[in-house]
């Protein structure tokens, strides 16, 4: 697999993140953190083939992202203590976190059993038993309806809480997927800007002068390999993220109707147990008995996303504080594959020296040497000042390489070779000059080609040792944790407490409705029959 797809895989995780969707498994690789240069002075991890043999090197003294923040209860480990850290991987991770949000199932299945087994006893104790007692007491009536309109308020705020916190939510996943989508997109267009640079470099002729046919069957080779991996990065990113954007407009959704059910449930039960409603009521606590349930079960699926979040932004810094240790992170970005990121670096490195080399031999031994007239097709009537050379970036280890004096750069060759430009006319199908100069218009032209092409492939040489070294993937990981890792947590940290607080608050508003509307009834009965002030029995 070429280089750039790993980056496919830097999108999937975070998007694994924001999505709570956890990655394929894969497996431990025997991978160590010995330190090496090549000779383009790029530091990079090596496998343990790789290692010297004076390097010990060991294989359980991998790095434990997020090792405090993971330190949690594992329930498939007898409830020990979980140490392996941050990893999406391993089942064992995904336990702990999802202990975390215990509690709030806890809550939700105590609830449904117990509130139904509530309902079967009211149930039956109205079969059977018909003869009711009417006591009336003022002061539970008057405390059954302030806490009935307390925790109505209560639930109206939640509901708020809930939908603005979702909104938010959404913004900030969306924002952070575009990034990352971002990121992907410039990798893709660098990627095929290089190629495209590869397949110029091919049709570059200065002067009749060609790049050597291995160098050509070199550069189809490894432009094959560019195209492939753009390709499949771009598919990825294409495809996974309008899954994730579907998913993340459907939770949107989810959220929305939750927040507007629980309000309207909240405040037409309120008014219902007002009204003495009965048959109402009881229609709305036995749909508010569902809604509570699930609403809490969700409260814990999102309260487990917020720490899963929380523990992939520890994780990235400390990955990018540590880029040599071997972490989970490994697993799914190795930053080093040399069969594409290496043989990619060298040939562009060639490729560009080359060409360099040959606009070099076409000044040399053709613009700025006087040939007699009978010389064609070297002889143009070239005249006047000598042509600088072109200054060649690599050593021919292909090393770097520091311009001399006199040596034109790349970056400004066509305006200083232009220069040196004159005008003709052409003569049997051959451009004479006319004018002092020492480049006909068509040479220039091929030379100015050839300079762009150099100036391309050496300008994308940082990008590639970028992505080989991780530096490229370390700085997206810096923006996302630095830009949007606090608006993530933050945001869904508000959609967990509105989910709690509103499922809280219809939850006791339901079991008020009935004590409330009990009272009511049993007040009303109370009016009707003053003689019997003390509520008397049916």
């Amino acid at each position: 697999m070429a280089f750039p797809a790993r980056l496919v895989r830097v999108a999937l995780l975070l998007l694994v993140a924001l999505s709570f969707c956890a990655g394929t498994h894969h497996g431990p690789r025997e991978f160590r953190k010995a330190l090496g240069s090549d000779k383009f002075g790029l530091v990079v991890r090596r496998s343990i083939a790789e290692a010297p043999a004076d390097i010990n090197v060991t294989t359980n003294s991998s790095f434990i992202l997020a090792e405090h923040r993971t330190f949690r209860k594992d329930p498939l480990n007898s409830f020990d203590r979980y140490t392996g850290g941050w990893n999406i991987s391993e089942v064992h991770y995904w336990a702990s976190v999802g202990y975390t949000a215990y509690p709030l199932f806890i809550v939700a299945l105590l609830w449904f059993v117990l509130f139904f087994l509530l309902m079967i006893g009211i149930t039956c104790y109205h079969c059977c038993c018909p003869h009711h007692s009417y006591s009336y007491s003022k002061v539970a009536y008057a405390l059954s309806l302030i806490l009935l309109i307390l925790f109505t308020c209560a639930a109206i705020a939640g509901s708020v809480v809930l939908y603005d916190g979702q909104g938010k939510f959404n913004s900030s996943t969306t924002t952070t997927l575009d990034f990352v989508v971002s990121q992907a997109n410039f990798t893709v267009e660098n990627l095929n800007n290089l190629s495209d640079s590869l397949s110029a470099a091919k049709k570059v002729d200065i002067g009749q002068f060609l790049l050597p046919p291995n160098t050509m069957g070199q550069i189809n080779e490894i432009q094959g390999k560019l195209n492939s991996s753009a390709t499949d990065l771009a598919t990825r990113t294409s495809d996974n993220s309008e899954k994730i954007r579907k998913l993340l407009n459907r939770v949107r959704i989810a959220l929305i109707v939750i927040s507007a059910v629980m309000l309207f449930l909240a405040f037409v039960g309120f008014l219902a147990s007002i009204f003495g409603l009965k048959f109402l009521v009881n229609i709305l606590v036995v749909f508010g008995w569902i809604m509570v349930t699930g609403t809490f079960i969700l409260c814990g699926v999102f309260l487990l996303l917020h720490n899963v979040v929380g523990d992939t932004c520890v994780s990235m810094d400390e990955w990018v504080a540590h880029p040599t240790e071997h972490t989970a992170l490994d697993d799914i970005i190795p930053c080093v594959d040399p069969t594409t990121a290496n043989e990619t670096l060298t040939r562009t490195r060639e490729v560009t020296s080359q060409l360099v080399n040959l606009v070099n031999q076409v000044i040399t031994n053709v613009s700025n040497r006087n040939f007699p007239a009978a010389a064609t097709p070297f002889y143009y009537n070239q005249s006047g000042p000598l042509i600088p050379l072109l200054c060649n970036p690599f050593m021919a280890d292909l090393s770097n390489r520091t311009c001399t004096r006199g040596e034109v750069m790349l970056d400004n060759a066509t305006q200083v070779f232009r220069s040196f430009e004159c005008q003709t006319r052409t003569v049997s199908g051959t451009e004479i000059c006319t004018t002092v100069g020492r480049l006909t218009p068509r040479i220039f032209g091929q030379m100015a080609a050839g300079v762009n092409v150099s100036l391309g492939l050496y300008q994308y040489g940082p990008f590639l040792v970028q992505l080989q070294d991780c530096t490229f993937v370390r700085d997206t990981f810096t923006n996302i944790s630095q830009n949007y890792c606090p608006g993530l947590e933050m945001h869904s940290k508000w959609v967990y407490i509105g989910l709690a607080l509103v499922s809280t608050a219809v939850m006791l508003s339901l079991i008020f409705w009935v004590i409330y509307a009990r009272e009511r009834r049993h007040r009303v009965y109370n009016k009707q029959h003053k003689h019997d002030p003390m509520g008397g029995n049916a």
